[in-house]
């Protein structure tokens, strides 16, 4: 549904002479550099499939984007989106497919949400069963008639959001872009959004790419994970397999008796080599340690060798701290774009 083959964008950065005559010079001769945001970038999102595209700011998520929309044209490379070239047909593509993009807005912006809807699906050619079918969802999930004859330039960013994401929705679209879909928005509203992309994805086999930095949105949302670091492609993959990837695994045990909580930790930090230890709360103590070198078994065996456990239990590893470790590896550049 979604293909990508050696995706590169590159963008002309001009560089400005210092001083005055150094402006002037400009006038005439400008010098420039070249900056890779998007380099080779390679994936695959099947028909039905929910994807998050993540990486840091300026990792280039939003620079593929915008190409798989139309809105860019590919230095080099090919994309594809249900079988369309979106920049050479960009049209038909935009037919076929809903965007949010959170700084950027799709509806009418002096004209309430109501009168918006209308306009697209005029637009988009919406049959009147769809048309029902659908508001009938948004009011339910989303609330829209709270938003009432507000003009979208009065709403609050929440407000707008929760009807961009219905508009993107609109004409049953078979594949969804969504930009941080739910900033703005409280807990019960993020809920609301998440509930109604799986059901339109469940029930219309609508595919899905995300961009967030939301672990909620991917975690509630996404099944499949794509990882960007400087503009390539790192990890491509599940949930679990992106996991598996953490480098530093816990342990976290509650024990009765001797020793005490400090002489504990001196006794797994002198033992478990490269593990560290930290009371948490509750009386119970993590134990963080190299998953290169030691085993979830090997850990919890030394612990029922050396305390009287009442709880232990190896959880899995968390998202963010994977996600960090990526973000802030030693390949990280502050001049790649977005």
């Amino acid at each position: 549904m979604i293909v990508a083959e050696n995706l590169v964008k590159e963008f002309k950065v001009y560089r400005r002479r210092p001083g005055l005559l150094g402006s002037l010079g400009t006038l005439f001769s400008r010098e420039h550099r070249l900056v890779r945001a998007v380099s080779g970038v390679s994936f695959e999102i099947p028909a039905g499939g929910k994807a998050a595209y993540i990486g840091a700011n300026g990792a280039g998520k939003s620079t593929t984007v915008k190409m798989l929309t139309g809105i860019m044209r590919p230095t080099s490379g090919r994309c594809l989106v249900s079988g369309l070239e979106p920049y050479r047909e960009r049209r038909r593509n935009a037919a076929n497919i809903g965007v949010v993009f959170g700084q950027r807005s799709q509806l009418w912006w002096d004209l309430p949400v109501p009168d918006s809807f209308r306009i697209l699906r005029r637009i988009h050619e919406v049959p009147d069963p769809v048309y029902r079918r659908n508001m009938a969802l948004y009011r339910e999930l989303l609330d829209l008639d709270a938003l009432g004859t507000t003009p979208v330039r009065q709403l609050s960013l929440g407000q707008r959001m929760r009807a961009e994401v219905a508009a993107s929705l609109l004409h049953d679209p078979a594949v969804v872009f969504l930009d941080e879909p739910t900033v703005g928005l409280d807990l019960v509203l993020k809920e609301a959004v998440r509930e109604l992309i799986n059901h339109v994805n469940a029930e219309l086999g609508t595919t899905i790419m995300l961009t967030s930095h939301d672990i909620g949105d991917i975690t509630a949302i996404c099944d499949q994970v794509l990882v960007v670091n400087r503009g390539e492609v790192v990890h491509q993959g599940t949930m679990r397999e992106l996991l598996r990837t953490a480098d530093t695994r816990a342990v976290v045990f509650e024990y009765q008796g001797e020793p005490s909580p400090e002489q504990a930790i001196t006794l797994i930090e002198g033992h478990l080599e490269g593990a560290s230890a930290r009371p948490v709360e509750g009386g119970r103590i993590t134990v963080d340690y190299p998953a290169r070198r030691w085993s979830a078994r090997q850990v919890m065996g030394f612990l029922l060798e050396h305390f009287e456990l009442t709880d232990c239990v190896a959880p899995e590893p968390d998202l963010e701290t994977v996600l960090r470790r990526i973000y802030t590896g030693p390949d990280r550049t502050p001049e790649a774009l977005v």
